[in-house]
């Protein structure tokens, strides 16, 4: 039986979840929501929520990050620089016009052309050299190079129309007019700070989604989200607490769906520039050179890290300590990695050997609403470091719209940042995270510290040049080797994620951390 949600107001109002009546819709506290409704706009995870339901993509990732096909429904690689998808039939857009080569094409054309972007996606189209269409439904791409990773990159820029698009800007999405999409739901309206709203498309190529409208409502206190659960003013919520799990596992009609994220937590370093927006002398005067461009400062800092007081003081212990990437179960970790255990006598020695025996002043930076307990992890890392000699000039943190553009203008000095794995490798996120930033290549799109280290670069280029995949993932291991060891950033944890929802109401917890009504469904 579909739920049917009371409009009676008292009922929404109502501490007992029995109380409420069952609906076709259904109603989600988001803790964050996306800064534009354009999909190509930006990669990160708030942005994500909603372009993966709007809008498809040559492929998609399921639950537990392996690939499928979607608006691609086959593809092959004819030699090591040409690869050509065939489109899937029948697939039509919102307003009822037919996906064709046409429209893939100026989508992933339309990728560098996006202003202001904190997350880019050109990192994934940067491969493409040519692209031709062979029939209305089919499309042959060169590549500058072999790229056995190609449909793991092009195939997860999102398809826009290139009717309802050309000539528009981000902007233009607000309003609706260019968010047409071939997703299972269509974008009904977005009031920021409020609600997001979407509509079931029912003449969805796929399996057709169980819920007429979805509300998703912006909640970004943790506890309001939870009281709102409660008592029944919203069906489900993401980003449970961690301190809030186990209390709600003893509340009766009310259940949890958790499980590990492939997203690392880390700390970024401003290790490229001579000088550093807040690295200051002990007297708080601008300090040049800058010291985080050591790597024995960095190793320093890394050293202060109590990875596992983290996770137990802010997390309640749901949490693994992270010495890379990805975890163990991705391609490309690697055994030699561990998490690094504190050590401030080892710390404050390899300051001495980097020459700033004393320290050296820095503000540390971060959300406050990304994910649980972002601030107060920058404000634990804040007192560690002050424990490991560093002279913390204070700890910053902003909302997650506001923050992630200016970290994206390298405003920051050490902030706190995450990366979502969504491949079966770590190969996309060691590319876009830690290689050189270069926009014509299409490499560290995300580095927004602008770490650079020529000798992990060569190996990541030899890795992403692998069409074996076992070669490929030992070689993606040596670079993470490479790069860990220097501390491109300061890998911190992988969080365990909790949604929760009323007890009659289904979730696929997933290990990419999406909020999707797709993945809820009414318990039969």
């Amino acid at each position: 039986m579909k739920l049917i949600r009371s409009t009676i107001a008292g009922l929404l109002l109502a501490t007992s979840l029995s109380s409420a009546a069952l609906a076709a819709d259904l109603t989600v506290g988001m803790s964050t929501e996306p800064s534009s409704v354009d999909p190509q706009f930006s990669r990160t995870g708030n942005n994500q929520n909603l372009a993966q339901q709007v809008f498809g993509r040559l492929v998609e990732p399921d639950a537990n990050l392996q690939i499928h096909p979607n608006l691609a429904e086959s593809w092959k690689n004819t030699d090591p620089l040409t690869w050509e998808v065939k489109l899937r039939q029948g697939v039509k857009f919102h307003d009822g016009s037919p996906l064709t080569a046409e429209d893939v094409i100026y989508s992933l054309e339309r990728v560098s052309k996006i202003e202001n972007s904190p997350a880019p996606f050109t990192a994934n189209v940067g491969p493409i050299d040519k692209m031709e269409i062979v029939d209305p439904q089919t499309i042959r791409f060169t590549t500058k190079k072999p790229t056995p990773q190609f449909m793991e990159l092009a195939g997860m820029v999102y398809i826009v129309s290139k009717k309802a698009t050309e000539g528009k800007t981000s902007q233009d999405f607000i309003g609706g007019a260019a968010a047409i999409g071939t997703g299972p739901y269509k974008f009904v309206e977005w009031v920021p700070g409020d609600r997001l709203v979407l509509q079931r498309n029912d003449e969805f190529w796929g399996e057709k989604p169980e819920f007429e409208k979805v509300t998703f409502r912006a909640i970004s206190n943790a506890a309001a989200r939870v009281a709102a659960l409660r008592s029944g003013a919203v069906d489900l919520i993401d980003g449970v607490p961690p301190a809030d799990v186990a209390t709600l596992k003893g509340v009766e009609n009310i259940a949890l769906h958790s499980t590990p994220s492939s997203r690392i937590i880390y700390l970024a370093l401003d290790s490229a520039r001579d000088e550093s927006p807040f690295v200051t002398d002990s007297a708080g005067k601008k300090l040049v050179p800058n010291p985080l461009k050591d790597t024995k400062v960095r190793q320093a800092i890394s050293k202060m890290v109590d990875r596992q007081l983290l996770i137990d003081r802010i997390l309640s212990g749901a949490g693994v300590p992270a010495g890379q990437l990805v975890p163990a179960g991705i391609g490309g970790h690697s055994d030699k990695l561990e998490p690094g255990a504190i050590d401030l006598e080892g710390a404050k020695k390899l300051l001495a050997e980097a020459g700033v025996p004393d320290g050296f002043g820095i503000t540390v930076h971060s959300s406050n609403d990304r994910f649980a307990g972002d601030g107060d992890v920058a404000q634990a890392l804040g007192q560690l470091f002050a424990r490991g000699g560093l002279k913390v000039n204070g700890v910053v943190t902003q909302p997650y719209n506001v923050y992630a553009g200016a970290a994206g203008k390298q405003e920051f000095s050490a902030f706190i940042f995450s990366f979502g794995t969504t491949t079966p490798s770590s190969a996309s996120g060691m590319n876009n995270v830690l290689m050189t930033y270069d926009k014509e290549a299409g490499t560290g799109s995300f580095n927004r510290a602008r770490y650079s280290n020529p000798a992990y670069d060569e190996k990541m280029r030899a890795a992403l040049a692998e069409f074996d995949a076992h070669k490929r993932n030992a070689l993606l291991a040596e670079a993470a080797e490479i790069a860990f060891n220097d501390v491109a950033i300061v890998p911190l944890y992988w969080p365990v994620v909790t949604w929760a929802s009323r007890a009659d109401i289904a979730y696929t917890a997933n290990k990419a951390e999406d909020t999707l009504a797709a993945y809820a469904r009414t318990v039969k």
